[in-house]
């Protein structure tokens, strides 16, 4: 179930909702629990029971761990829970896709392909139970809640099937008790009004752009048609998974919840450095605190340290979907990292314009090959976009600049929209009924587009 759908906004957000605050707040944990199980179920009824079992197997062994005092003691139960929940992730998502590459390269059917169905959300909530897990290893995490804490951690639906990944700790106290005032119930509606309509009038509407794009044809593109093909799908992946992040954040503030902030202006930045700083903000949290940091970080000389980010970035890339090309895009950034740490980051940090028409050239070029998994047709798609056309040209310059006026007035809202300005108009008229009134516009514009069939698709839901 879409965030972005009528059936959640008029049917399961209302009723869950009434539910909540009906029920007494130390029977609250009860309501989000099982209000989640049926948001999950409905989207995902095969898959319920795997993710009902993963949580009660790794709670049980982190209570098992928990009593052992010494974190010696605890390896033999860590490394067991690690094993289960990498070893589910990897047969749902990764099986076929290691299994078809053993077969082409032993030339024969040595494995078979199982041709399994991605679980919803699996990515993020094994994420949050690993975090969960190695935390009760390290000792961070001293007592361990009760199973009902653990499973409305796992499965609170506003961050279940598309993050932010959360820690445990950010929401430890808030899961003992609680308290919603007006004023959480004020932001969090308007959050999740503001994070609809960058999904709906924003990402779902630039999509279409792309989507013509792609309907021309990669070998048939102009170079300024192929780069607005570029920039488009950037806004698009930007304000589709923002805008998700964003009603995670609304939902969670009106149940009592600080869910922690996914992205920071990331197009706004200087270097490709600060754009992993800024862009899905809780992945990066998590492959630095729980792989990168234990395999040594930068403690351990600069060629372990250049190790330690090869590996960093090609399980970054692998985290997004198992297939050859976002292992390129992750590895690509580890290149790009490792340039600017070395060679240049230095320069474009000094710099106010170079440092942005870097980041403004490079990363839509990464979508590209984020996006394209056919590698033939990525090497056309790169090949227009520096002007080598194998092929004749059929979009002509008349032709990009009718597209370029009739999408004008929608790029130049998500150029604004990538800014620091609404957050800083936001934070000015807070509590205010003008930001009340322009709540209420820009919601009811994306209902009316939802209600009129407009294309809503959710590209997190692939990886």
């Amino acid at each position: 179930m879409l965030f972005s759908s009528l059936v959640f906004i008029f049917r399961f957000m209302p009723l869950f909702f009434l539910c909540y605050f009906l029920t007494p707040k130390s029977y609250r944990n009860v309501t989000l629990f099982l209000g989640s199980i049926i948001f999950y179920a409905v989207g995902e009824p095969v898959y319920i029971i795997l993710m009902l079992a993963t949580i009660l197997v790794n709670f049980w062994l982190c209570v098992h761990m928990a009593r052992k005092k010494q974190q010696k003691g605890r390896m033999p139960t860590v490394v067991i829970a690690l094993i289960l929940d990498f070893g589910s992730l990897f047969l749902f998502k990764y099986f076929d896709f290691f299994a078809q590459n053993m077969n082409l390269l032993l030339k024969r059917e040595a494995l078979p392909v199982l041709h399994l169905t991605l679980p919803l959300g699996i990515s993020f909530y094994t994420f949050q139970i690993v975090s969960y897990v190695v935390d009760i290893y390290r000792g961070k995490i001293k007592y361990t809640g009760t199973l009902l804490d653990f499973a409305a951690y796992v499965s609170m639906f506003p961050q279940l099937i598309a993050g932010p990944i959360v820690q445990y700790p950010e929401v430890a106290k808030e899961l003992k008790k609680r308290t919603v005032t007006p004023q959480d119930v004020e932001f969090g509606l308007e959050m999740f009004c503001f994070g609809l309509a960058s999904k709906v009038l924003l990402a779902n509407k630039i999509y279409t752009l792309w989507n013509q794009v792609q309907g021309i044809g990669y070998m048939n593109l102009s170079t300024p048609m192929a780069w607005m093909g570029a920039v488009a799908y950037s806004f698009q992946i930007y304000f589709d998974f923002w805008g998700y992040s964003m009603m995670a954040i609304g939902l969670g503030r009106i149940m009592g919840f600080r869910i922690p902030r996914n992205f920071n202006c990331p197009y706004m930045v200087k270097s490709v450095t600060e754009f992993w700083r800024n862009w899905h903000m809780t992945l990066g949290r998590f492959f630095r605190e729980y792989v990168y940091i234990p395999l040594g970080g930068n403690r351990k000389g600069a060629l372990r340290m250049i190790l330690n980010m090869f590996i960093v970035w090609a399980l970054t890339g692998l985290w997004h979907g198992a297939n050859w090309n976002f292992v390129l895009w992750g590895l690509l950034f580890f290149v790009l990292l490792m340039l600017e740490k070395f060679i240049y980051g230095k320069y474009l940090e000094k710099s106010r314009v170079i440092g942005h028409l870097y980041i403004w050239i490079l990363i839509p070029v990464t979508w590209v090959i984020f996006e394209i998994s056919d590698f033939s047709q990525l090497l056309i798609y790169l090949k227009q976009l520096v002007g080598i056309h194998t092929g004749p040209v059929l979009v002509k310059n008349d032709q990009f600049l009718r597209c370029l006026k009739d999408y004008s007035w929608l790029l130049a809202a998500c150029v604004i929209c990538s800014t620091k300005l609404p957050e800083k108009i936001f934070r000015r008229i807070h509590g205010g009924l003008i930001l009340i009134a322009f709540a209420l516009v820009v919601f009811w514009l994306s209902v009316y587009e939802l209600a009129n069939g407009a294309n809503n698709p959710f590209l997190y839901f692939r990886f």
